[in-house]
């Protein structure tokens, strides 16, 4: 990075704290604080419903999980915009019609202060756990990459967001994610326009999109049946659409963003936006990784895109056979290239045979990947074998003029603000109105309470700091996060389903069905994790919600006093 980079990273990330802060400095009620005085639009609504999905994950994980696995991983938000409609003919005129704060004030009313507070505590987990993954997540690639300090980068990241989200709430949040949005799709864009004209000087774009489909990355819909398999038409259509409705309709996150609307009109309008525009955004940045792996079969990349891990496993007593394979990766990528100029330019019978050729050359390339990241295992120097996070923010740094290597980290940054700012808002409003308020202080005036609410953010922002510190990321990052996210949805979407259908199923039987899906999901993800089977995570989503509400209807049928 030059003067230039830094300018315009610094100057993009201090604009949107500072006018986030301005914008909201006179919120002194706690309707303004927490609701933003029910003043946003459709429009404010549905970029910050977006802003705080898409986190810095998204915008570093997708590529790399394009450029590794294909235009796959797409069909995860396939059950997306129906969960969107059904959250806004469903959740969305519940929340205004009792005017709540929080999503779990609704349970508390129909089943007891039990079930308010033990379905509150789920989301305090999962939530609290994310936005460290959130703050941590950028901060790994970015310090090893930039050769910044871990530490100092997490800290960083996490001041920066509590700065403007302490400053004015929930209005903060949501304004200011208006701009992060729309600089992250002006760099994102920025970059795609800059990689194609880049493979111009190799090929056109049509054989781009032809070499990704030869080289098996244009899978786009998977028909297989298969549990095992992260991403099918099945899972994104039953898996996705259970974590869809449980995010949008009862995470915290999401609830608050779209309960600060004007009315129910603007909030079902900004829901509407996501439903039509967040697969399209999702199949954009997934195209982008493409257009990298097809840049990346005529210019050789590392075989290893993790460099100071790599580093690391040249100290190592291994470091002889991990050069070995990276030789074998160079020779295998010399011949590779060749393979596929000679398909580009070929007709006819000789065009299959190198066709053929491409796919058994590309194959050998992933084989010595994957051993690769055997070699790494037994090296046994705290590196991540999995390496395509590092995959887009490698060809960045690499391939990207000067200034747009700046906004492209800012759009990095800026993400991982937006979806942290909105975890931590959520998390101090649910603790605020679902503890505090209801256990502690039931009477006290606004000041208070604002000024309570700003201490737990605060807090909240100082634990998510503190996770972050000492996170270990095990996973793709993207996948991580998802998975975190379907250990806890899975029963609270079943509790807020029970609540709304399931009008004779009372406390304790609901009780029994949400402690019995929390603990199958938990209990199948360590069988999983250790290879016991093989589920994979969208399922967590279905299985928890089925048994909350399957369990919860045998115990009120069963013992329809003791459960009463």
């Amino acid at each position: 990075m030059v003067a230039l980079d830094w300018i315009v990273l610094l100057s993009t990330l201090l604009f949107i704290v500072l006018y986030g802060a301005w914008k909201t400095r006179k919120s002194s009620s706690i309707s303004s604080y927490l609701k933003g005085d029910n003043e946003m639009g459709a429009w404010t609504i549905g970029l910050s419903v977006m802003a705080t999905q898409a986190s810095a994950i998204t915008f570093l994980s997708t590529p790399g999980q394009a450029y590794e696995n294909g235009m796959g991983f797409i069909q995860f938000y396939f059950g997306l915009p129906l969960a969107l409609i059904i959250v806004s003919a469903v959740f969305i005129p519940i929340y205004y019609r009792l005017n709540v704060y929080t999503a779990y004030e609704y349970l508390e009313g129909r089943f007891g202060l039990n079930t308010r507070l033990f379905t509150a505590f789920l989301f305090l987990i999962s939530r609290g756990l994310a936005a460290g993954i959130t703050i941590y997540a950028p901060s790994i690639v970015l310090s090893s990459l930039l050769d910044w300090d871990l530490d100092l980068t997490n800290i960083f990241v996490g001041v920066l967001v509590i700065i403007y989200t302490v400053s004015g709430g929930t209005k903060a949040v949501s304004l200011t994610q208006k701009w992060q949005m729309g600089i992250i799709m002006f760099g994102m864009f920025t970059a795609f326009f800059l990689i194609i004209d880049y493979l111009g000087q190799d090929i056109t774009f049509s054989q781009a999109i032809d070499l990704g489909g030869v080289l098996g990355k244009m899978e786009i819909v998977n028909t297989d049946f298969d549990l095992s398999n992260r991403y099918t038409i099945w899972t994104g259509l039953l898996g996705g659409f259970f974590l869809s409705l449980s995010y949008f309709g009862t995470d915290q996150s999401q609830v608050q963003r779209y309960l600060g609307g004007k009315n129910i009109k603007e909030s079902r309008m900004g829901m509407m936006f996501n439903a039509v525009l967040k697969i399209p955004m999702q199949f954009f940045i997934l195209f982008v990784g493409l257009m990298v792996f097809v840049f990346y079969q005529f210019n050789e990349p590392p075989a290893f895109f993790n460099s100071p891990g790599k580093n690391k496993i040249y100290q190592s007593e291994q470091a002889d056979e991990f050069k070995h394979l990276e030789a074998a990766y160079t020779e295998v990528f010399t011949q590779k290239k060749t393979a596929i100029k000679n398909y580009l330019v070929t007709e006819g019978d000789a065009k299959e045979q190198f066709k053929l050729e491409s796919q058994a050359l590309y194959q050998k390339s992933q084989d010595i990947r994957t051993e690769m990241r055997s070699v790494i295992q037994e090296a046994d120097v705290d590196v991540d074998g999995k390496d395509t996070d590092y995959v887009f923010l490698t060809f960045i740094l690499k391939y990207m003029p000067h200034g747009v290597i700046g906004l492209l980290l800012a759009v990095i940054l800026s993400a991982a603000m937006s979806s942290t700012s909105s975890e931590l808002n959520a998390l101090a409003s649910t603790t605020l109105v679902d503890y505090y308020k209801r256990l502690y202080k039931k009477e006290g005036s606004d000041a208070h309470y604002v000024l309570a609410s700003k201490w737990l953010t605060v807090i909240w922002g100082v634990l998510a700091i503190f996770i972050a510190l000492s996170a270990h990321l095990f996973e793709n990052l993207i996948q991580l996060v998802n998975i975190l996210g379907s250990l806890f949805y899975g029963t609270i979407l079943g509790i807020f389903l029970v609540a709304f259908f399931f009008k004779f199923i009372k406390q304790t039987a609901l009780l029994v069905g949400a402690f019995t899906g929390q603990v199958l999901v938990l209990v199948l993800h360590m069988l999983t994790v250790y290879e016991v089977i093989d589920l994979g995570y969208l399922w967590y989503n279905v299985i928890g919600s089925s048994v909350v509400i399957g369990v919860s209807m045998l115990v009120q049928t069963v013992l329809p006093k003791a459960s009463s």
